[in-house]
């Protein structure tokens, strides 16, 4: 039943979601939207054994970001002080750890898009009345994604092919060879953005005012349902959460 959902209720739907994550400032609120949004992300349909996969591989820039802001950020209790600076702190850590629930949130509603193809996409966005212009920038960028990573991937590849054990690196080195890694990865995506510009240009892109489709997007019952229940569920909870708690 939420495979089949309309791509503007979805799109309506992580909106009602991330909403609330940049809103609210409270880790217990944040758990619990964190733990809807994977729900609704499981109902639909989309992969988050794999995505969760990913970013267990980068679990260390989540530790650094909650270090930062408990650097920047500490307050309430010391926990920990290096010389006169002050690395952890009870609410620094707190703070942190209301950073990555906002981060993981906005990143597991955006995996309930990708089980909508990129043309139902620029269809949704433009029955919303969204200037074609954006809708296919938006559908481009969700193109790139796959793109880029098979990019990263071959060309980590090409590097272990050579003898480089990766794993066994010391950090400071390993963090230079993804530098080294990111130019060539950067030049062919930017090779195949003007291959696309050029390919745009040869189509007339933009030539006339008004684009037609053949897809016509259409609410379904079950549409009409959540769409309402979103809007309400997350209105509610800023609501309680800048009035009532």
């Amino acid at each position: 039943m939420f495979k089949k959902l309309d791509v503007r209720t979805k799109i309506i739907i992580v909106l009602c979601i991330s909403t609330p994550a940049v809103l609210i400032q409270d880790p217990y609120i944040l758990t619990a939207v964190f733990a809807v949004s994977i729900l609704l992300s499981l109902f639909t349909g989309s992969n988050l054994k794999m995505v969760f996969k990913k970013l267990s591989n980068v679990w260390y820039i989540f530790l650094v970001l909650v270090l930062l802001q408990s650097i920047f950020s500490g307050s309430g209790q010391k926990l920990l002080s290096i010389g006169g600076l002050t690395i952890l702190t009870a609410g620094g850590i707190i703070k942190g750890v209301e950073f990555v629930l906002r981060l993981m949130i906005i990143i597991i509603s955006a995996t309930i898009m990708t089980t909508s193809n990129h043309r139902e996409i620029i269809q949704g966005l433009n029955q919303f009345k969204v200037p074609y212009e954006i809708s296919f920038m938006v559908s481009v960028a969700i193109r790139f994604l796959p793109m880029l990573s098979s990019e990263i991937k071959n060309t980590l590849i090409a590097v272990q092919l050579r003898g480089i054990e990766i794993e066994k690196l010391k950090f400071f080195k390993r963090i230079s060879l993804y530098r080294y890694i990111f130019y060539p990865v950067l030049i062919n995506t930017v090779k195949k953005a003007q291959g696309i510009s050029i390919a745009m240009e040869a189509r007339a892109f933009r030539a006339y005012p008004y684009r037609t489709s053949y897809l016509i997007l259409k609410f379904r019952a079950i549409d009409y349902f959540i769409i309402p229940v979103s809007f309400l569920l997350a209105i509610s909870l800023i609501l309680y959460y800048y009035f009532f708690d």
